[in-house]
């Protein structure tokens, strides 16, 4: 007997109404990065193992999904080597390219290897799946897609509050109201370190903080110990990890707490600048929250940091997420060009849709009209018309065989179909169409000269 056929882990496949609903977020998504002046990309689904490793922190590192080289892998590797089961070592000698574990990166070799083909700033968006070897869970898979937009060549503010308004006019085109985006700033976080004496700790400690929401702040304290960092530091940044209020309540909290960090000071200034540039637009269905505990374990964060949030009473982590990262294109060789960008998370939008029954019934719709075959003859004559209809725009399909009547309407049904068609002798000799509303049962009647009558209905 045969074994049953299975797919990986954290992988998923798409039914035709799900991959539909897929398509509805991601074209509510792509015509709002064009109406903001965004272009898209394509990079490849791998990369070099060296275009990735590093880019993402310790963790990130090890959520990378490794390629192993063409033929006999092991050659070049020696049996000192292999005895040693040092993975760090053996890696990189075993495979060369690894699945991309997001869209930023891939971004900045792009505009490394193609910096004299751009004009700067150079405004991109990409959608596309990434790869991340994690645990499985509700709304976190192993493949999934990101639909990123990023600004590289400017460092202006400007562009930050930008994107949290373009993240405000997706949520807007798809029906979404009450999301929170959360902001943050990596110089404050640097500043905190710095003021609590753990400036040699910062990764450590960001990675730590990143983690409050999902382990709570003792588990935070007991990772940042066992990092390292001492316990009059985490307990003179605790006060933090609760900081509560308006956003000019938290800032006024955060310039007299970062008083003698000059770097934290200028974090403050950031994102002061972007709240009040934001308060002179009224976004329609998001609002902007302080989050002092936001990190977004990436290394590459250099400034604002923003994380999405579902509205309250979805279940659900972040929907969207991004930031500015000033020096990622410098590790490619490309100096002094700034980048900010930020990610929809498609997947777990399509999960809080859903779960609030946001999906237009439009998207669901099957065959506009479904013609009935009754026979060789008479369905050799539907096909003119069905295809005289697709001219016109109209969705049409026609029945492959001459069934029962029965189980055609029944497959009409579970397609979807908005009208039957029916053609048979009767119909044929008389030259009409009948065309039968399936939710109503109303009946029309058509000439069959008159294709474009039935075309004007829809």
């Amino acid at each position: 007997m045969a074994q049953k056929p299975t797919i990986p882990k954290g992988t998923r496949d798409f039914s035709p109404i799900e991959v539909n609903k897929r398509h509805y977020i991601m074209s509510c998504i792509k015509r709002q990065f064009e109406l903001y002046g965004f272009n898209p990309i394509e990079t490849p689904s791998f990369e070099n193992y060296d275009t990735l490793m590093g880019k993402y922190g310790e963790e990130g590192d090890r959520l990378i999904f490794k390629i192993l080289n063409s033929g006999d892998f092991l050659s070049k590797v020696s049996d000192e080597q292999l005895a040693s089961k040092d993975i760090r070592s053996l890696t990189p000698q075993i495979s060369e390219k690894a699945l991309r574990y997001d869209l930023t990166v891939p971004f900045a070799r792009y505009v490394a290897m193609h910096q004299n083909e751009i004009d700067f700033p150079f405004k991109r968006y990409q959608i596309q799946p990434v790869w991340r070897a994690d645990r499985p869970q509700k709304g976190r898979f192993r493949e999934f897609f990101q639909c990123d937009a990023d600004i590289v060549g400017s460092s202006a503010l400007l562009q930050e509050v930008e994107l949290i308004q373009l993240y405000d006019a997706v949520f807007s085109d798809l029906g979404l109201q009450g999301v929170v985006i959360h902001i943050n700033n990596r110089k404050i976080l640097s500043g905190i370190a710095a003021v609590i004496g753990a400036t040699d700790k910062l990764i450590d400690f960001t990675v730590a903080l990143d983690k409050l929401d999902k382990i709570g702040p003792e588990k935070v304290a007991v990772e940042m110990l066992e990092k390292g960092i001492s316990q009059e530091a985490v307990n003179m940044a605790a006060p933090l990890f609760d900081l509560k209020g308006t956003n000019e309540a938290i800032l006024d909290t955060l310039s007299s707490f970062l008083a003698t960090s000059a770097v934290g000071l200028e974090g403050v200034s950031e994102m002061a600048y972007v709240l009040e540039a934001l308060a002179r637009t009224n976004l329609s269905v998001s609002s902007v929250s302080i989050s002092v505990t936001l990190a977004r374990g990436l290394n590459y964060y250099t400034g604002t940091i923003l994380e999405v949030s579902a509205p309250e009473g979805v279940s659900m982590g972040s929907i969207g997420g991004g930031g500015r990262y000033d020096n990622l294109t410098g590790i490619f060789g490309l100096q002094n060009v700034g980048g900010v960008g930020i990610s929809f998370g498609l997947d777990r939008i399509y999960l809080v849709l859903e779960a609030l029954d946001l999906f237009p019934e439009a998207i669901l719709a099957g065959p506009q009209v479904f013609f009935v075959n009754f026979g060789d003859s008479e369905s050799l004559k539907a096909m003119t018309l069905v295809h005289k209809l697709r001219k016109l725009g109209i969705s049409c399909d026609l029945y492959p065989s001459a069934s029962k009547m029965q189980k055609q309407m029944k497959y009409a049904h579970q397609k979807g179909a908005q009208y039957v068609a029916l053609l048979g002798a009767h119909e044929i000799e008389k030259n009409i169409l009948i065309l039968k509303h399936m939710d109503s049962g109303e009946q029309m009647e058509y000439s069959l000269d008159e294709m474009e009558a039935i075309a004007a209905i829809f």
